[in-house]
C-alpha cells in the first residue's frame, strides 16, 4: 500500500509515522525543506514541493496511490486549490484536515472524499478511548477504513486465530501480532523485547497482553472492540 501525505504539520507527521510504522510506503510533500529533511529516513519518496503547482504535483507522479491525506492545517486556500488538483489527477481517496465545519464543507465540495475536523474528531477519541481503553493506535486508511492496534480482549487469550474466526464474526482482518517477550540473559537479568508477527497463521495463539493489529470498517472495529464476548 502506498499513500501520499501533503502537509508535514503535527497532524501530517503522526500519520506518516503510524503508516511507516506498519509497513506502508508514504510519499512526504511540503514546501518547508527542513520538515521534508526530517521524514526523509522513513518515507519511500520525500519532495520539497508546492502543493499547488498543478504541473509540479503531475511530474512527482503520484496519481496511483491508494489515498492522498491532505494535512495543511489552516491554510485553506491552499488545501482548496490541492483538493482541486488531487481531484484531476484521478486520485481516490482524498481525506481531508479541516479547521471548522465551514471549511469542512468546501473541501467536499470541491473534491475531497472524506473531511476530518481535528477537534470534532479529537472529541469523539477521547470518548471511544474511555469506552475502550485497549485501543493504542488509530489511522484511518480510506473513506471508513481504518486500522488500529488493540489490545487482546480477554475472550480471545488461549485462543488461535482460526478458532476466533474473527473475519467471519466481526468483518475485520487481523494483519500482525505484537507480543512482549521475557528473555534472561547469561547474568540472569530479566527483560522484555516487543517481537511483530506480521504474518500471522490461523494456529498463532493469542496471549494475554499481545497487541492485534486489525484492519476494516469503523463500524466493524468497534463491533469487535465493545463485544461483550467472543463465539
Amino acid at each position: 500500500m502506498q499513500y501520499v501525505v501533503i502537509g508535514l504539520g503535527t497532524f501530517g507527521m503522526k500519520v506518516i509515522q503510524t503508516l511507516t510504522k506498519f509497513g506502508a510506503e508514504v510519499i512526504a510533500i511540503d514546501q518547508d525543506k527542513e520538515k521534508v529533511e526530517s521524514v526523509k529516513d522513513i518515507t519511500t519518496v520525500s519532495l520539497i514541493l508546492d502543493s499547488t503547482d498543478e504541473t509540479a504535483m503531475k511530474a512527482a507522479h503520484i496519481e496511483n496511490v491508494d489515498a492522498a491525506v491532505l494535512a495543511l492545517g489552516d491554510s485553506q486556500e491552499e488545501a482548496i486549490l490541492t483538493t482541486v488538483i488531487l481531484k484531476s489527477m484521478g486520485i481516490y481517496p482524498i481525506i481531508a484536515r479541516a479547521a471548522n465545519s465551514l471549511y469542512a464543507r468546501v473541501l467536499k465540495l470541491v473534491g475531497a472524499d472524506q473531511v476530518i475536523i481535528i477537534e470534532e474528531k479529537m472529541g469523539e477519541e477521547v470518548a471511544k478511548k474511555l469506552l475502550a481503553p485497549g485501543i493504542h493506535e488509530k489511522i484511518t486508511l480510506s473513506t471508513d477504513h481504518n486500522l488500529v492496534e488493540i489490545e487482546a480482549q480477554k475472550g480471545f487469550v488461549g485462543k488461535t486465530l482460526k478458532e476466533l474466526n474473527i473475519r467471519n464474526q466481526f468483518g475485520v482482518n487481523i494483519i500482525a501480532i505484537q507480543k512482549k517477550i521475557t528473555k534472561i540473559d547469561d547474568e540472569g537479568k530479566v527483560s522484555q523485547i516487543v517481537e511483530m508477527n506480521d504474518l500471522p497463521g490461523p494456529d498463532d495463539k493469542i496471549e494475554e497482553g499481545d497487541i492485534l493489529v486489525i484492519v476494516g470498517s469503523e463500524a466493524d472495529i468497534e463491533k469487535m472492540t465493545f463485544a461483550k464476548e467472543v463465539k
